[in-house]
């Protein structure tokens, strides 16, 4: 089954609360007929779009194949949460890759949310941009992590913007009795996914780049410079860049034995009322808790609750996506019982085994960017940064990435797919528990 068909129709975004408030919808042609680019992107979400700008701004020619629409996928579904360091915690990439890996990673991290909001602000993109997000523990055992974690990062990083909740402080800023602490972090932000990926596109557009949608890549061929191959056209280039994700299907087998496609779901309930959103959070903030399948949540610019939780592994949806995500809602807020939900969706997102991205080198000319477990909003917009390095010759911190060892899923095409299931639903029954 395939993932670009098996749960939306061609062309149409989802029916979530981002499209109905969507800014400055367009739709562009498809390829048709060959054409020359010093650069073809594959994928126009964050990582793509990203890419074309940095490199468009630096006057190369660029054109983007994109399969559906910009920002069709996780880039225009997910939670909005623009996150702070990595996907692991600081500590977990101290202890697997050493202090100055760790370093090297954090201020990448740091410039990825630089990045995003300089570009919201450059380009006048209208995407709600907000500060802070709450990390919510929900175990008492596990808050003592989350202040260590607040001590290194101020202490060995210098980053204070982040400061240890306890129950007294984290009951205040959320109106719940489920979390018994965390860390407050209002240096990350969240904002709205998909207005950010049409400001990304048009800004593109601005500077030169092309981006043809409804342009699914069949095929990429080496020589002394790439062809992809779509239905109706070709595009040769000096470079191509994979940015397709949890999208790639069996574009590129080599990133796919790394990068696992899954599903995830957000429901909006309808509009509470600016009062009534501020007592259950009360400055605005994102939240993501501790749940190995997280809860993650915030209020929308006209005062809705958009919560997601619950992931799948199968290539279908399910039918009944409010069913699943609003009883984990209510988990956390009880008191929305009688709450309307207006919205409910899916997306597929891209994890590795490591839940860090994998960055690799496919070919000559040709480079990846993929993977990164829910923390993409900010990674994949410095991702496109990245991989537009390397092809202007600056591959430092692509090498960065690249360099991490990034296992395989074990069971080949066959047995992931199962054995992540079966994995994920043990971490399930740990959160239960």
């Amino acid at each position: 089954m395939d993932l670009l068909t098996a749960n939306d129709r061609p062309g149409e975004y989802p029916a979530s609360w981002y499209a109905a408030t969507a800014n400055g919808m367009v739709a562009r042609p498809a390829l048709l007929g060959a054409v020359r680019a010093d650069v073809c992107i594959v994928g126009a979400g964050y990582t793509g779009i990203s890419a074309a700008l940095h490199l468009a701004e630096a006057g190369m020619r660029v054109v983007v194949l994109e399969a559906n629409r910009v920002g069709w996928g996780a880039s225009g579904r997910n939670g909005g949460q623009v996150g702070s360091g990595q996907r692991q915690g600081q500590a977990w990439i101290e202890k697997h890759f050493g202090k100055g890996p760790a370093r090297a990673l954090w201020d990448m991290g740091e410039a990825a949310k630089q990045i995003v909001r300089e570009r919201v602000s450059r380009h006048r993109i209208d995407c709600d941009l907000k500060p802070g997000i709450i990390e919510a523990s929900h175990k008492p055992g596990w808050v003592a992590d989350y202040h260590e974690d607040v001590e290194r990062l101020r202490g060995r990083y210098g980053y204070d913007s982040i400061e240890p909740l306890d129950r007294a402080g984290i009951r205040a800023a959320l109106g719940t009795e489920a979390y018994f602490g965390g860390a407050y972090d209002r240096g990350a932000a969240h904002l709205h996914p998909l207005n950010y990926a049409m400001g990304l596109a048009r800004a593109a557009e601005e500077a030169g780049a092309v981006i043809h949608e409804m342009s699914r890549v069949t095929g990429i061929s080496g020589g002394e410079s790439s062809r992809v191959t779509t239905s109706a056209g070709s595009v040769e280039a000096d470079f191509v860049l994979l940015a397709c994700n949890g999208y790639l299907g069996d574009l590129a087998p080599r990133v796919a034995a790394r990068v696992m496609p899954i599903n995830n779901f957000i429901i909006a309930t309808e509009p509470l009322g600016e009062a009534r959103a501020r007592e259950l959070i009360r400055d605005d903030a994102a939240v993501a808790d501790s749940r190995f399948v997280v809860n993650y949540y915030r209020m929308s610019a006209d005062h809705r609750l958009l919560f997601g939780g619950g992931e799948t592994y199968g290539y279908r949806f399910p039918r009944d996506i409010a069913g699943l995500v609003r009883p984990r809602m209510l988990g956390i807020y009880p008191q929305l019982r009688e709450v309307r939900i207006d919205h409910a969706w899916g997306g597929t997102l891209a994890i590795t085994v490591n839940r860090m991205p994998a960055f690799q080198r496919l070919g000559p000319g040709v480079f990846s960017a993929a993977g990164y477990s829910g923390h993409g909003v900010a990674m994949a917009s410095l991702a496109g940064v990245l991989l537009a390095e390397v092809v202007q010759g600056t591959a430092e911190r692509f090498d960065v990435f690249a360099s991490l060892p990034q296992p395989r899923f074990p069971g080949g095409g066959a047995l992931r797919a199962p054995l992540l299931a079966l994995a994920m639903t043990w971490y399930a029954m740990r959160d239960r528990l």
